[in-house]
């Protein structure tokens, strides 16, 4: 005698026991489960559980049996009936390629995800799930920090991932919504280091200007860190020039700049929970050692590799000690901590806003543009324009629960 194969689906208000009920009924038959998903929302339910039975008189009974199950429950119950060869073919999906799409901005609307998904529609992807992973918002109360995110796990066969993701930025420029694309892959599951650019990203500011301002040579220093960060001109050379205008500055005024540092929106609760969950962190930055240590001690940060200042006398020099830290050497720099923390560089993030980044951001496992200029945006795996830093711990699969667990 054959099998049959059957794909329940059951719809209606949850309550505790109801998948207990259901199975407890699928196991008086010796029934074989082959699939079975849940999801929950505004507590009412949607199962879906496929199942193999003889077929027969214990294909009809069982089927009769759930249904009254079902009625007794209060939910609605139906039964689709699955052939072998559509059953095969559904399993042989499973060696498909798999990725994630993160959504996320401070309120997500209809249009945003009808053409994220429009898209994976297009390409003949498919949708295997969607998980909410932020907080239910209120409709009542005012948010002091709105943010949302959805994630999508997707499967099949991208021919070209450049044109993929040229169109998820297309659609998070006009629908002011960031867009993430990664592979689902173990490295994607067990990242284990962060490393963060300092100046307008892990702080909203740029230090340098701050202390150009103080001396009096804001508006040339301005102006040479607006060109470096856009990329129209050398690092190193622009480095130099703003560091000779801030010769004589005071030792007591990059003390009072570092109290004051504003810590960009998410930060502290991005790095405790990496923490939390046994991440490693790093400050690589093309700013100061002097504002760097004052950061890793202020939010626990475990490496800082930045520019060091020369101070004599109490007072700036206009020079540095030791190498220029440029886009090379911040990528230098997170190759050494992952051969250091004995990781793979896919098991790396880099996070940053100018173009001196872009070379630790494409090294990266995942390389994140945050509030970044256009061409860094242009240039970079993934963005993140519309809420804080501890958006980054959505791109990572984290939920709120998980993330607020400890506060």
């Amino acid at each position: 005698m054959g099998t049959d194969i059957f794909l329940l689906n059951i719809s209606g208000q949850d309550k505790p026991g109801l998948t207990s009920s259901l199975t407890s009924v699928l196991a008086e038959y010796g029934a074989k489960i082959l699939d079975i998903g849940q999801a929950n929302i505004h507590d009412t339910l949607s199962l879906g559980i496929m199942f193999e039975i003889k077929s027969g008189k214990k294909s009809a009974a069982v089927l009769k049996d759930l249904l009254f199950k079902a009625y007794e429950l209060g939910i609605k119950a139906k039964f689709k009936p699955i052939s072998l060869e559509n059953y095969e073919n559904w399993v042989s999906l499973q060696g498909k390629d798999r990725y994630i799409v993160t959504i996320l901005g401070e309120k997500l609307a209809a249009e945003q995800i009808s053409e994220v998904t429009k898209i994976i529609s297009d390409k003949n992807l498919n949708i295997d799930s969607i998980k909410r992973l932020t907080g239910r918002l209120s409709l009542v109360k005012e948010e002091e920090y709105p943010r949302a995110s959805i994630q999508l796990s997707i499967r099949g066969k991208i021919e070209d991932k450049t044109i993929f993701t040229a169109k998820f930025m297309q659609i998070s420029r006009e629908l002011d919504v960031d867009i993430a694309f990664q592979e689902d892959n173990i490295f994607r599951r067990n990242r284990r280091l962060v490393c963060f650019d300092m100046d307008s990203t892990l702080i909203q500011t740029e230090v340098i200007d701050e202390l150009a301002e103080l001396a009096g040579v804001g508006i040339e220093v301005r102006a040479i860190t607006e060109s470096a960060m856009n990329g129209e001109i050398d690092f190193n050379e622009s480095f130099k020039q703003r560091m000779k205008l801030l010769k004589g500055l005071s030792e007591d005024v990059l003390h009072n700049v570092a109290l004051n540092l504003p810590i960009t929106k998410g930060a502290r609760r991005l790095i405790d929970t990496l923490h939390t969950y046994g991440f490693k962190t790093a400050i690589l930055s093309g700013g100061f050692t002097y504002f760097g240590h004052y950061l890793q001690e202020k939010l626990g940060i475990d490496y800082v590799y930045a520019n060091q200042l020369e101070i004599k006398d109490g007072v700036l020099t206009g020079n540095y000690l030791g190498d220029i830290v440029d886009g090379n050497k911040k990528a230098e720099y997170l190759q050494a901590l992952a051969d250091k923390e004995g990781i793979d560089i896919s098991q790396t993030i880099a996070v940053g806003d100018g173009a001196n980044d872009l070379q630790m951001l494409n090294l990266a496992g995942l390389g994140i543009a945050f509030h970044a200029k256009p061409t860094v945006k242009a240039n970079a795996q993934s963005s993140i324009s519309s809420i804080g830093l501890d958006g980054i711990l959505y791109l990572l699969g984290y939920h709120d629960r998980h993330i607020d667990l400890f506060d």
